[in-house]
């Protein structure tokens, strides 16, 4: 594995993420919309997937046909990324991401990027309240 190449992709020691587009009505709980989704992030013109497994396991797939493994956490309005090589890297997430709409963030490490969601999960439709008659 060539976690070098990651981590300059990432921007260094750094990691790359991107949040959130808009809130909804419901209560919406940070991580659940990309919990078993992907992301592509963009940073300095590299393209890397990022897959947020549940658990907060998260797989990183490069250019090259690398993948990356590490975790991902939510904490603090902030989205976490970690990789061994590559250190930790954080995101203001103050919203949730939206499936195809792009989010352009600036990184602890001050590194902006460029995310775009390839799905999210819905946020659960609550039934309206009362009897039917």
């Amino acid at each position: 594995m060539k976690s070098s190449s990651v981590a300059k992709a990432f921007g260094g020691a750094c990691l790359i993420l991107a949040p959130l587009a808009a809130a909804s009505a419901q209560v919406w709980a940070p991580g659940s919309e990309i919990t078993g989704q992907s992301i592509q992030v963009e940073t300095n013109g590299v393209v890397n997937t990022i897959y947020f497994d549940a658990g907060g396991v998260a797989r990183i797939a490069t250019p090259s046909g690398n993948m990356v493994q590490g975790s991902w956490s939510v904490a603090d309005q902030m989205l976490c990324l970690q990789t061994g090589a590559g250190g930790r890297e954080c995101w203001p997430y103050r919203s949730a991401f939206l499936a195809g709409q792009p989010v352009t963030l600036t990184s602890s490490c001050q590194v902006a990027s460029r995310w775009v969601a390839n799905a999210v999960n819905q946020a659960p439709v609550q039934a309206p309240g009362g009897e039917r008659g």
